[in-house]
């Protein structure tokens, strides 16, 4: 018979699994996934195994990140050379704060700069080597709004008259280059959008909506043709309004399944009443984002991000456009939002986590292989305190120096 692999034992773990905290349950990795230990182990008892005590931890499925900007300087929208060697940097960064898998997420650019760059974003596992897994490119823009901007590059917006064929020379999208793509955010009310989404769908992307002045007409009818999602609620799109909340109105609208949103809770980008309607009108749609803009991790100054010049306030832990109140991201990592929520809302500890976890694996299509601690599910997980401060990080079944 041929040598089984080594076998993880995990024990005393106070697990989040199936919208609760389950105690008492065992969980056995082999070969970085969850694996059934009846189908492993029980059958052959003198296979190896080592054990991990949790010590009454909360043991979380490892957090998912869908809008990752940079970080430690890095900004996945301007670097042209050793991305490689950047994509490691962050995403050995992100593993520290307990994010084990992410989406780069690029900001409006021109037809050159996916041409040139889109094949080394592709994804990859996860490991203690290389850092988070990298699950494909979050492109947010440029089929944007130019009324809603925020930090992005205006003489990059376009519009689509010639619907998919537009997106196709934009990205340069081929058959190869549609893997290194989950998401892409989109305004459905920009010229020839509303009736790409449907193609963008049946290519298996996951379109969002956002950086849009849409009416909320135009938003339900974007859900109607595909659309799953909202990127960063409240932020770059029409106010609210009584009349017409737009985009906002997909909270509590007719669109059946409601979408999922993202939602950037670093108490800058919205205020903590704001959370807290968007819990209460949606709390299954809820997708923490940390935004994080490429001077996450580093000290206050000015920086450069894309073609702007950035300050960055630490006393605030604000990122704005150098000579305006332009936000540019957050500085604000994935750990310190599923915490932030949970204060700002008041939900429980399984609510903040799956916020961070179940959730943006159902937006991407990956509940197969991401955001639970089921059997067959890899063996992303953390141990937590009370507090949600992350006290260790394992991917792959490995565990991470978060000292290091």
């Amino acid at each position: 018979m041929e040598k089984q692999a080594r076998i993880t034992k995990i024990v005393n773990a106070r697990a989040i699994r199936a919208g609760q905290i389950i105690v008492g349950e065992d969980f056995y990795v082999q070969e970085g996934k969850f694996v059934n230990p009846k189908s492993v182990y029980l059958e052959d008892p003198s296979q190896p195994v080592d054990v991990i005590d949790a010590k009454n931890a909360l043991m979380s499925p490892g957090y998912i990140d869908v809008q990752v900007n940079g970080g430690l300087g890095i900004d996945f929208t301007s670097v042209r050379s050793n991305i490689s060697q950047g994509l490691d940097k962050v995403a050995k960064f992100l593993l520290k704060c307990g994010c084990t898998s992410f989406c780069p997420t690029v900001v409006s650019s021109n037809s050159e700069f996916y041409t040139e760059t889109l094949s080394q974003y592709a994804p990859r596992p996860g490991s203690i080597h290389h850092g988070a897994e990298v699950l494909g490119l979050h492109l947010e823009g440029p089929f944007i709004s130019p009324q809603r901007l925020g930090a992005h590059d205006k003489t990059t917006v376009r519009q689509a008259p010639n619907g998919i064929e537009d997106f196709k020379q934009c990205y340069n999208l081929n058959a190869k280059n549609t893997q290194y793509i989950s998401l892409i955010t989109v305004a459905p009310e920009v010229e020839g959008v509303l009736d790409t989404i449907p193609h963008l769908v049946k290519e298996n992307f996951v379109v969002s909506v956002g950086h849009s002045d849409a009416t909320n007409a135009q938003a339900e009818k974007a859900i109607e043709n595909g659309a799953t999602m909202v990127t960063h609620m409240f932020n770059a799109m029409r106010p609210f309004h009584h009349r017409d909340p737009g985009i906002i109105g997909l909270l509590a609208g007719e669109s059946k399944p409601r979408p999922y949103y993202g939602i950037i809770c670093d108490g800058v980008h919205c205020h903590p009443s704001a959370v807290k309607l968007a819990h209460y009108s949606h709390p299954k749609g809820a997708v923490l984002v940390s935004d994080c803009a490429s001077v996450t991790g580093l000290p206050p100054g000015q920086y450069t991000h894309g073609t702007n010049h950035i300050l960055v306030d630490k006393t605030e832990e604000r990122v704005f456009v150098a000579g305006t109140e332009t936000l540019a991201g957050s500085v604000m990592t994935i750990d310190k939002c599923v915490k932030n929520y949970r204060q700002f809302t008041g939900c429980s500890i399984v609510e903040a986590i799956e916020a961070a976890t179940l959730h943006p694996a159902q937006v991407l299509n990956i509940t197969a292989a991401k955001g639970s601690l089921e059997v067959g599910v890899d063996a992303d997980f953390l141990f937590l305190d009370d507090e949600l401060n992350v006290m260790r990080v394992f991917v792959g079944g490995e565990e991470v120096d978060i000292q290091a």
